[in-house]
């Protein structure tokens, strides 16, 4: 398989996605009211049952058991301070899954309030219809749906043409078009006709619709982790295990030493040194990225998929409705030579009052704008629609007849192929538009007036956008079934980098095998049941909510605006979402180096006076070195929880660039904010008696 790769004009300009910033349908109320809420569910996360999937919160856990059983058997103020933060810690790392799950519900419980129970006119095999609550259809019913009513369940239009509100769904004010046929006939459960009437068929039984599916997906509590996420708690569990055998062989030397250590000493420096920070924020770094991509209007399936667009390299893209908007429109009418434009507009215009199709619309609308009048032709004229077999259409007066269709099709009508025509029709054809032919013909007399140029018109801002894409470091593949000039010229317009033309769905495979086989992650964006095996097969699968039901199984995010370009929003929070767990991790995993000097040299400074030279922070006491450094773990987590939520902002650049900033950031931030932190609070811990 060969792309044909582009040469790009200027395509210079970035632009910021016009994807809108959707307003959050929850989450907005301000983050000390989101904790207080979160509080008591925290408390309940406390049980150990569910801890298990957290093995360095639950080590925190099983530490404060431990020094809680120690502050009661020999209580006193720094036992009982030590235990009692501790269990704090533990309560923080629930916290801040907590809010993070809670926004998840929030926004569930949003959805909730769209769906509504309606009474459905399913339509009987015999014609006849019936009222049945929407609860008892099942797939394959057939229902009538008019103006002023809600579509009682997801189905295919099978019957019929109607603008539909899906503002309840998507958020998005303007109405769209669904008719029977093509990849414009899927609708949702929910959502509202404006006009017309068309007849559903109904595709997911009760408590099975997208609306259902949208619910449950956006329930954090129901989010699994992804690989990345399972190996980071590996590496995790892997550094919590060193520590703990570090801690344990502590016990034996100190004693040799003459210094032997409270085990609730040791238990406050394990859970200082393991790496509790990210432990607790964990998990709701990966809902809240879930939760972003919600507020962007997109549904993720699965928490890998949002982590796989962080990765994404390779973006390929249907042409048709997903760079283009899908219908060929009439762009300029072209006289051959000596031909009044004007009458050419006027003949184009009536060959194309029959034509019902898109294309033979646009003409009429073309000719118009051009200053045709719209008059009809004198009584007795023999409208012909156009029809696949004719591939023409037109219009009879007496013995006068016009015709418009394609060039093979009316120079047959003619008997003949006239002076100029052919460099005419190539031109329209090299600049990957489609010529039809327009002509008269009364008694013996024959004329062909000119040329329509019909094209694919590329969405506005598309090639801003794929350039912005591109300075994300990836690459765009334009998947189109028009010949290799067409898609040529719709490349080059769009922006995009390569192009596959004549493409079928087994070509669509292969090309994502063979990037896949070099290493890359592949993205693909679609809307029609033609790209549903290349949705499932690409890494991230994004199918846009006005195409069909099978395209929308078949990928693992849906794009509620079906806007293809938001991609790039995609992109961007699947990258915020690595780049935030990377950037705590790292300031986690340096806020060992400032504990390691509170806590150590007040372990064995009594033993060994020469390491009060480790004492760096000149901290009060042993007691309030080790309380400080306990406290400052505990509270870490508490002042972190807004960034989990919010996510470490991406800029695009190479990885090597971001990678240096947040090892800059948060690599030396997390060494240099403990210190700080922990002086302070010795200053304050040092003033508590009998510490």
């Amino acid at each position: 398989m060969t792309l044909s790769p582009l040469t790009d004009p200027d395509l210079d300009a970035v632009l910021t996605s016009t994807s809108s910033d959707r307003r959050s349908r929850a989450g907005t109320a301000p983050l000390r009211g989101q904790l207080a809420a979160a509080l008591p569910e925290a408390f309940r996360k406390l049980d150990p049952r569910h801890l298990w999937t957290s093995p360095v919160v639950l080590i925190v856990w099983i530490g404060s058991v431990v020094t809680t059983v120690a502050a009661v058997a020999e209580p006193g103020v720094f036992s009982v301070s030590i235990a009692v933060w501790l269990w704090l810690t533990v309560l923080f790392a629930n916290l801040a899954e907590s809010v993070a799950e809670r926004r998840g519900r929030a926004q569930a419980a949003s959805l909730r309030a769209t769906r509504t129970d309606t009474v459905a006119r399913r339509v009987d095999p015999d014609g006849g219809e019936n009222a049945v609550p929407s609860t008892q259809l099942v797939v394959g019913d057939r229902v009538r749906v008019s103006a002023g009513q809600v579509v009682p369940g997801d189905g295919d239009v099978v019957e019929g043409v109607a603008s539909v509100d899906e503002s309840a769904i998507t958020g998005e004010s303007a109405p769209v078009i669904r008719e029977a046929g093509g990849d414009r006939s899927a609708v949702t459960g929910g959502t509202t006709v404006l006009s017309d009437e068309v007849v559903v068929r109904i595709t997911a039984a009760a408590g099975e619709s997208f609306l259902d599916r949208m619910i449950g997906l956006v329930e954090g509590a129901q989010r699994r982790k992804t690989p990345n996420e399972v190996a980071l708690s590996i590496l995790l569990s892997g550094l919590t295990l060193i520590f703990l055998l570090a801690v344990v062989t502590i016990q034996p030397l100190a004693t040799y030493s003459g210094q032997r250590q409270p085990v609730v000493v040791l238990v406050a420096l394990l859970v200082c040194l393991i790496p509790t920070t990210i432990g607790a924020l964990l998990s709701a770094i990966g809902i809240a990225g879930m939760d972003r991509l919600v507020q962007a209007n997109v549904l993720a399936m699965s928490g890998r998929a949002v982590e796989a667009a962080g990765d994404v390299s390779t973006l390929l893209l249907d042409k048709t409705g997903t760079i283009t908007y899908g219908n060929r429109q009439a762009a300029e009418l072209l006289p051959l030579t000596g031909v009044d434009p004007a009458r050419l507009r006027d003949v184009a215009r009536w060959s194309s009052l029959a034509d019902q199709t898109p294309e033979g619309r646009s003409v009429v609308q073309l000719a118009l704008a051009q200053g045709a009048d719209d008059d009809d032709l004198p009584d007795g004229a023999t409208y012909l629609a156009f029809t696949a077999q004719t591939r023409m259409s037109g219009v009879d007066v007496g013995d006068r007849q016009i015709r418009k269709g394609a060039a093979s099709a009316v120079a047959a009508w003619l008997g003949r192929t006239p002076d100029g025509l052919d460099a005419l029709v190539e031109r329209v054809s090299a600049s990957g538009g489609t010529p039809l032919v327009v002509a008269e013909r009364t008694g013996a007399r024959s004329e062909v007036l000119g040329v329509v140029h019909l094209k694919d018109v590329v969405k506005p801002g598309i090639a801003e956008r794929f350039a912005e894409l591109r300075s994300m470091g990836i690459r765009t593949v334009m998947i189109t079934g028009d010949n290799p000039r067409t898609a040529a010229a719709i490349a080059a317009e769009a922006g995009v980098d390569d192009y596959l033309a004549e493409a079928t769905p087994e070509d669509k495979m292969a090309l994502i095998k063979e990037e896949q086989a070099g290493g890359r992650m592949v993205a693909m964006t679609g809307d029609g049941t033609n790209d549903a095996p290349a949705l499932a097969a690409a890494d991230v699968g994004v199918a846009m909510n006005s195409g069909t039901a099978a395209a929308k199984e078949a990928g693992n995010m849906v794009d509620l605006d079906s806007d293809p370009t938001k991609l790039i929003k995609v992109v961007a929070i699947g990258k915020q979402l690595l780049i935030t767990r990377g950037a705590l991790t790292t300031f986690s995993i340096a806020n060992d180096v400032a504990k390691y000097f509170a806590i150590i040299p007040a372990m064995f400074v009594a033993v060994h006076p020469g390491l009060q030279t480790l004492n760096v922070m000149r901290l009060s006491s042993p007691s309030s070195a080790i309380l400080s450094a306990v406290i400052f773990n505990a509270l870490v987590i508490v002042a972190l929880i807004p960034l989990a939520l919010r996510g470490v902002r991406y800029r695009p650049g190479p990885a090597a660039d971001v990678l240096r900033r947040n090892l800059l950031l948060y690599g030396v931030g997390g060494v240099v904010v403990p210190f700080v932190g922990i002086k302070i609070i010795d200053l304050l811990v040092s003033l508590l008696p009998g510490l």
